[in-house]
């Protein structure tokens, strides 16, 4: 019987995580050791589509920063393959073509035509826009994929030692972790009112929501217990995050929650479309609600935050607070416990619940004691909400 390694997948991606939120404590020293990582724009003018992420970089060009980024991420992550038993070298040549080719589309679905919304029409002199922001990339690369996947299979089996959906969203999850927790420093104020919220996100998500859509998947559409289960947790929870996360507890094939998340991105910008504009409506004097609301429905991180931050002259500027960001918080800390009732899951979902909470409650215990005007700039946007009377 082969000896048990003890670096797994998901202590893998807790380790990687956290090395990148411990380099970026560094910002509190002065020290910037990751700005030069790429920032993709909105653009109209090719030279302008890609640039460092902070000011301190600002001479890096743009392709210089994408060749630095492309150079690390491959690095850190041929190292942890290479810890997980696998080969380095083949993984290392199929990632730069999944990263060239994915960065690519992302930087095309932020061309400004696409991506601009309507704040950001003057800026690039357009009268019209499609409003997606730059989610609008992941469809893009759907396309790109489902191409590739049908017309040149000799290209997507060079690209098969790189695709690897579900380390890359444990790591992602580590990091959105510590995020969050920087923006929960923001809404100390609120806490109680967003932890009655949460609450309220559980019973729709696990009783209504999840329970609603697998029968209505079962019963009327016929599908399998495989489809199914993975399609609530989608629609119900966090889309991408929960579909991987119930997928893998099920066992299921690996193009089930691929399928789901492509889905997901679809519908995440046909909603982007729609909802910012209800909530301006009937919703403008209820800033809380409006971001809770369109945060648990649009089923993206990207997509939630985006969808809550108005203009600067919308009824409701409020919306710019917690209230979408902190949704994704509730559904990563929901999807991480969908499906893992299974005694032989139970080990190895612990373990991912720990990389999320762990990034974050770090993230609160350190970050939350900065002093206003440091680095991070935590404080200045407390007063976007009137004090809880």
């Amino acid at each position: 019987m082969a000896e048990k390694k003890w670096l797994t997948e998901d202590k893998l991606a807790l380790i990687l995580g956290l090395i990148l939120f411990g380099l970026s404590l560094l910002n509190f020293g002065g020290i910037d050791p990751l700005g030069w990582a790429v920032k993709t724009n909105v653009w109209l003018d090719a030279s302008k589509m890609f640039s460092a992420s902070t000011g301190a970089y600002k001479e890096l060009s743009g392709v210089a920063s994408l060749i630095l980024t492309w150079v690390f991420v491959t690095a850190m992550l041929a190292f942890g393959i290479k810890a997980l038993g696998g080969d380095p070298k083949r993984f290392m040549v199929s990632f730069s073509l999944v990263f060239f080719i994915s960065y690519f589309c992302y930087a095309l679905g932020h061309y400004a035509t696409i991506a601009a919304t309507p704040n950001q029409l003057a800026k690039f002199n357009l009268k019209w826009a499609m409003g997606l922001t730059g989610e609008a990339g992941f469809i893009v690369a759907l396309l790109a994929g489902i191409f590739i996947g049908n017309f040149m299979p000799g290209l997507a089996a060079k690209l098969k030692d790189a695709l690897k959906p579900e380390m890359y969203v444990k790591i992602a999850i580590v990091i959105l972790g510590a995020e969050l927790g920087v923006k929960s420093v923001d809404a100390l104020g609120l806490a109680s009112s967003v932890i009655f919220r949460g609450l309220c996100a559980i019973v729709e998500a696990y009783l209504i929501y999840w329970a609603l859509v697998y029968y209505i998947s079962r019963k009327y559409f016929k599908f399998s217990r495989e489809w199914a289960a993975p399609l609530a947790s989608g629609i119900s929870i966090c889309g991408v995050s929960a579909a991987i996360a119930t997928g893998g507890a099920i066992r299921a094939r690996p193009i089930v929650p691929i399928m789901v998340s492509s889905l997901v991105v679809v519908f995440t910008c046909v909603e982007m479309l729609i909802l910012p504009f209800v909530a301006q409506h009937w919703m403008y004097n209820e800033p809380m609600v409006a971001g809770a609301w369109m945060g648990l429905a649009v089923k993206s991180d990207g997509g939630a935050v985006a969808s809550g931050v108005s203009p600067p002259d919308a009824p409701y500027p409020a919306a710019k607070g917690p209230g979408p960001s902190t949704a994704p918080l509730i559904r990563e800390g929901l999807g991480d416990h969908v499906g893992h009732h299974h005694p032989k899951d139970l080990h190895r979902r612990l373990h991912r619940h720990l990389a999320f909470v762990l990034g974050r409650f770090i993230c609160v215990r350190m970050i939350g004691s900065a002093k206003p005007g440091e680095r991070m700039e935590v404080h200045h946007r407390r007063t976007a909400f009137p004090p809880l009377s």
